[in-house]
């Protein structure tokens, strides 16, 4: 959700900013600007600015045609405080033009701030929150920038991650955060700064992340940061893992389809190193959790949004089946606001794909605050969650470019899956089931190959189904998450309307919907809900429903089949879900979706 990058160098800077824009346009967003320091003497110097409604493409057609210079901030702007327009395009500007803030986030106390600041003479140019903050910067009369941003930021309440230009202070650019990302990017004899790491590994590997109360003064050669109170920190930059060409295309049409169709990758990524044969369980180092502590847990609660929360239900039903730990899922965005009984024998796991989801992080730095034990799962090295939790997996899916997620969640869905053997083997699991568990881990890159060899019969059915208006989606246990995600997945992506069911709720409401312009897509494995899943099928067809089946093999009631490899049950949903994806990929390039930048989202989202 929006967008932040910043140079100082000796580079020409607007083609950079650019460059770093279009590698953030996966995070969502409807409006661009640059500002830079412009090179040149008298009236030729000073702070230009160049701001577009729509796309980066949008906001380079717009520059002018002299619009030069080695220093810059830029920005993507997903809307919250006024529409898409122009004016309400990020940089914002003081009274004088003299500072130049970009900023992600959300200031709560704005409009107490901009009614102080119109009483005082100010006149705003913009509907945003953001433009409070150029203006209290601008009017401090404290003698450095570091300075006056530190005094501007005693005002805010909220969160942000935030980068400053001053016409008086040319040789810098000063950044801080609080709650929005903020990395560093160190290079030789120029420094970057993004919202995202996505826009720096074409330039740099070497990183600093912020922490949350943090700022950080950057200059062409050098770099230092401390904290809003003014107090040095110590920051060691880390190498990040992945290089830029991890965020190319890599000759696929869209980010969506190149990321399906590397899971088996993915996967194979996360099981690496991680299984120990000897004693059928798995190595997860990083939990920082040894045996005896996690004999005293008598509860797992898993906290995620959107996706993360659907991983979280299958990866409950794991830790359930294979750890016999009571466990649940539920919305973090839910879980802040419901002054939730913290129990110390409860072991709390946030997931997040970029961890910096700031409703997850926000319920997991509440958690802490009551003292609980917190496990982080996501993708991110030296993301906000990673850092503020006990311990935790990374689910080593890779960069995740495409809005819609379907690698990480894989990936998210393998993680619990290790995580639920790991507690299964220190508790009661057998070394027999251990060993099941393993063999089937085993199988899932060859499997999950299996199933997108499958593509093009997926491709026609996704044509057969793209006239629909709205779909149900039904599953029962292991497969009414993998209901759930699927729904999700195709209303994220295509537009069309659906709802996920438990297969068993048929009968207490649903069945009102059925018709033969609503298609059902039901979850059919082969367990011991088979004859459950057919009675509910039969149901559906008695109603003149159409159906779709993925299943293990042909089901007779449906109008037709996709068909999964079988696994063992407990790991059956991590392939079950992956065909679904490609359904909805394929439904959303029928009807011609923007299909990697869908309306309305944004990737990570770092604003209640």
């Amino acid at each position: 959700m929006c967008g932040i990058v910043g140079y100082i160098g000796k580079r020409d800077v607007a083609p950079l900013l650019l460059e770093g824009l279009a590698r953030l346009e996966y995070r969502g967003y409807d409006s661009a600007g640059i500002a830079l320091h412009a090179s040149g003497t008298g009236k030729s110097a000073g702070l230009k600015t160049a701001k577009a409604k729509g796309r980066v493409r949008d906001l380079e057609a717009r520059l002018p045609k002299r619009f030069a210079g080695t220093t810059g901030i830029a920005h993507t702007r997903w809307a919250t405080h006024g529409a898409p327009t122009d004016d309400n395009a990020h940089p914002h500007l003081d009274t004088e033009g003299k500072v130049a803030v970009v900023h992600n986030g959300i200031i709560d106390n704005a409009a107490e701030l901009r009614a102080r600041l119109t009483a005082d003479g100010v006149t705003f140019a913009s509907e945003t929150d953001t433009e409070v903050l150029a203006h209290l910067i601008g009017r401090s009369q404290a003698e450095t920038l570091e300075e006056k941003v530190r005094e501007a930021l005693r005002h805010i309440e909220g969160t942000y991650g935030i980068a400053v230009l001053h016409s008086d202070f040319t040789d810098r650019i000063v950044v801080a955060r609080n709650g929005s990302p903020v990395v560093l990017g160190i290079g030789e004899h120029e420094m970057f700064v993004s919202s995202d790491v996505a826009a720096l590994v074409s330039h740099t590997r070497q990183v600093v992340t912020l922490d949350d109360g943090e700022m950080a003064t950057l200059k062409a050669d050098d770099y230092r940061t401390y904290t809003t109170e003014g107090s040095r920190t110590t920051a060691t930059p880390e190498t990040v893992e992945y290089a830029a060409e991890s965020y190319d295309l890599g000759g696929h049409d869209t980010y969506m389809h190149k990321e399906i169709s590397e899971q088996a990758d993915a996967v194979d990524r996360a099981l690496r190193g991680r299984i120990d044969d000897r004693f059928s369980t798995v190595h997860l180092g990083g939990l920082n959790l040894d045996a005896r502590e996690a004999r005293t847990i008598r509860r797992v609660k898993i906290l995620g949004c959107g996706t993360s929360y659907h991983a979280g239900q299958i990866g409950a039903q794991m830790i359930e089946e294979l750890a016999r730990i009571p466990s649940d899922a539920e919305p973090a965005s839910e879980f802040r606001y419901r002054d939730p009984v913290v129990d110390p024998d409860t072991l709390y796991v946030a997931v997040s794909q970029s961890g910096e989801t700031y409703d997850v992080l926000a319920a997991v730095q509440e958690l802490k605050r009551k003292g609980a034990r917190v496990l982080g799962l996501v993708n991110v090295v030296g993301s906000a969650i990673a850092r503020e939790t006990d311990g935790g997996i990374y689910v080593h899916a890779g960069p995740e470019v495409c809005v819609v997620s379907t690698k990480c969640f894989t990936n998210m869905v393998v993680s619990f899956a290790l995580l639920a053997l790991h507690l299964g083997r220190i508790r009661d699991l057998s070394v027999a089931d251990g060993k099941r568990i393993i063999e089937g881990l085993r199988k899932l890159p060859g499997q999950i190959d299996e199933i997108l060899k499958g593509e093009d019969e997926i491709k026609k059915l996704a044509a057969r189904y793209a006239d629909a208006k709205s779909m149900m989606f039904i599953g029962r246990v292991r497969g009414y998450p993998v209901a759930r995600e699927a729904s999700l997945k195709l209303k994220e992506v295509s537009y069309i309307h659906a709802e996920a069911y438990p297969a068993s709720e048929l009968k207490h409401g649903p069945l009102a919907l059925i018709e033969p312009a609503m298609p059902t897509v039901a979850i059919v494995p082969d367990d011991d809900l088979l004859e459950k899943n057919r009675a509910a099928l039969e149901e559906i067809k008695a109603r003149s429903g159409r159906i779709l089946a993925v299943a293990h093999q042909d089901q007779e009631k449906a109008d037709d089949t996709i068909l999964v490899p079988k696994n063992e049950p407990e790991l059956d949903p991590i392939l079950m879900g992956i065909p679904l994806q490609l359904l909805a990929y394929h439904t959303a390039l029928a009807l011609g979706r923007d299909i990697d930048k869908p309306r309305n989202l944004a990737k990570s989202v770092t604003v209640e």
